[in-house]
């Protein structure tokens, strides 16, 4: 196990990154699983983690990739499959969200994912340095309004917890269908020496990650005439 150094990069609680918590209320089976099947997947921060984070998986692993606000789970359940030598942690602090995510987890039977159903920021203080291969953040909440930017989840702090917590050569992708929120995640990405931006050419953030699977909402995004925008940055 790790030593308590999960506490040294500890951040105070200054405000949470997302909105409500609930929508709707959940169906009598989502209830049983957010009852019964959450807590086998649940990562509490109680204790400190492993160093190895693919031990907390039940099978031997060879990396942990992150994703922040999976939303529907699209995403991550796609890349669950996809990639079964690799582990998931998926953060999602919405519970219907949570819900959905077990429901897809448990009719799939998969096994390389874990889940945390609380603010990201304690999440990530939580986790061992260099200990995650790649971390999604897409289409997070853009807080559109000027006064409520500081709520983006994408800050300088942030960001230097996000280079803490990746490897080198490790990767963070961002989508958003927000050109506002393309332009601010960029401007505090590439002024920061522990990433760089992968793009050669336009098609790079116009066109999707190899393999991506896109999601409801960016489906969604599309049909109401937004364009997305793919932003890939490297550890180094």
């Amino acid at each position: 196990m790790a030593t308590s150094s999960h506490t040294r990069h500890a951040a105070p609680h200054e405000r949470a990154f997302f909105g409500r918590r609930k929508g709707h209320r959940l169906r009598s089976h989502q209830a049983d699983l957010m009852a019964t099947l959450l807590p086998q997947l649940a990562i509490t921060l109680d204790r400190p983690p492993p160093t190895n984070l693919a031990e907390l998986f039940p099978r031997p692993l060879q990396t942990v990739r992150l994703e922040i606000g999976f939303g529907g789970g699209e995403n991550l359940i796609a890349a669950a499959v996809a990639h079964p030598a690799s582990g998931f942690i998926g953060c999602e602090p919405f519970l219907n969200g949570m819900a959905k995510m077990l429901a897809l987890i448990e009719a799939a039977a998969i096994d390389n994912v874990k889940l945390y159903a609380g603010d990201a920021v304690d999440l990530l203080a939580w986790l061992p340095d260099a200990s995650i291969s790649q971390v999604d953040l897409l289409y997070p909440d853009p807080w559109p309004k000027r006064r409520h930017w500081k709520r983006r989840f994408v800050q300088d702090r942030t960001v230097a917890m996000l280079g803490r917590i990746l490897r080198p050569g490790g990767l963070l992708r961002f989508a958003t269908d927000i050109p506002d929120y393309a332009a601010w995640t960029l401007e505090r990405l590439v002024r920061v020496p522990d990433f760089t931006w992968t793009a050669e050419r336009a098609d790079d953030w116009r066109q999707p990650w190899a393999g991506f699977p896109g999601t409801r909402y960016e489906a969604k995004a599309r049909r109401e005439g937004r364009t997305p925008c793919y932003l890939e940055f490297r550890r180094t």
